[in-house]
């Protein structure tokens, strides 16, 4: 069988993208920045936060000395917030332990945070024009119609498959165009649903396209019951100001400021005691609900608007103020901090009776 990337390439030169963001000025850093936000999300969706992080992040430096609650505003809406923690993280050994500068090598690369190996095989051949393979999902789905890979590639032993495939058609030189090429053959030829067979540059050795199977491969993930939660998110209103709670960094919307939530609403009063002292300083509650799916489960937002006592919120302040996880905060400085998409809907709806200066993204 003739090697992919001697039909692949001529494919490429004519067909290829060759004008994203990152596919101009090559760096490291910018192969890096890319191929992290390109994961689980659409090109579309990430040309604009690319080029705003670029235009706030120049270099791997320039990340690495910003704060991280500036790097998750500058995420927020893109989703999987690890991925941010991790750029943040990785920025900085690379400024701290070598210099600022990349290193070349896939064990170096695997090392860092967020980084696995296809990650590192896009940068070291894209970037360094080194002979590395890569397995993104558009790759994935290429290779197992390409050969009829049975299984889902979820599975250790299917991917470890898939990988020995990979490695075996990377060609040994024009890697990076080849890698390329794989890429945009996924996005753009061997799509999930009604892939364009007839303009497919393999189709002439596509097992899949030969046995009429091509929506049999991949094969999907085992399906479960997609969960539901119910939470109250606790909009506490003092003056100008609302309290926010930085979450942990573990979990949805890491590191992100949000809402302060509960689980259930007569949980509220136990709630008040325990985080700021009493359960009687509040004037008004008022319920309002919000739905958001995520990707593995649906969430039911009740947003409880309390308007807390002056009396309360100034016996209160310095505490909660000195406190990293809980901050009273202006509206207007809203948009200096990290907020997750729903919870910034749920404020932008609020902001004609609290500050002009909230600027929030249309969701």
């Amino acid at each position: 069988m003739p090697e992919i990337s001697t039909l692949l390439l001529p494919w490429f030169d004519n067909h290829g993208r060759k004008d994203l963001p990152w596919q101009q000025n090559v760096t490291p850093y910018r192969v890096w920045l890319s191929e992290i936000m390109l994961q689980q999300t659409q090109v579309t969706t990430v040309i604009p936060y690319f080029e705003q992080f670029l235009n706030s992040f120049a270099d791997v430096t320039a990340l690495a000395d910003a704060s991280l609650d500036r790097v998750l505003q500058h995420w927020a809406g893109l989703g999987y917030y690890a991925r941010a923690r991790n750029l943040h993280k990785t920025a900085q050994v690379i400024r701290d332990d070598y210099g600022g500068v990349f290193p070349q090598t896939m064990q170096q690369l695997v090392a860092l945070p967020g980084i696995g190996q296809s990650t590192a095989g896009a940068i070291l051949s894209l970037a360094f024009g080194q002979p590395a393979a890569i397995l993104d999902g558009n790759v994935k789905r290429v290779l197992c119609r390409f050969y009829q890979v049975d299984g889902w590639y979820g599975v250790s032993a299917v991917l470890k498959k898939l990988w020995q495939l990979a490695e075996q058609q990377t060609p040994s030189e024009q890697t990076g165009f080849y890698n390329q090429a794989m890429m945009d053959l996924g996005s753009m030829v061997c799509t999930r649903s009604r892939p364009a067979c007839d303009i497919c540059p393999l189709n002439g050795l596509c097992e899949s396209n030969k046995a009429g199977t091509q929506a049999l491969f991949p094969k999907s993930k085992p399906k479960k019951s997609r969960p539901h939660k119910h939470r109250w998110f606790l909009l506490h209103r003092f003056a100008n100001k609302l309290l926010l709670e930085r979450r942990p960094e573990q979990g949805i919307w890491g590191g992100l400021w949000s809402l302060p939530e509960i689980e259930q609403l007569d949980s509220l009063p136990d709630w008040q005691i325990k985080q700021m002292g009493d359960s009687a300083k509040y004037n008004n509650i008022r319920e309002k609900m919000l739905k958001h799916q995520f990707s593995h489960f649906d969430l039911s937002i009740s947003l409880v608007e309390i308007d807390v006592a002056e009396s309360f919120v100034r016996s209160q302040l310095n505490q909660v103020q000195e406190s990293t996880r809980y901050q009273w905060v202006a509206w207007e400085d809203l948009q200096h901090h990290g907020l997750p998409a729903p919870v910034e809907k749920i404020l932008s709806l609020q902001v004609g009776n609290n500050s002009e200066n909230f600027n929030t993204r249309v969701l």
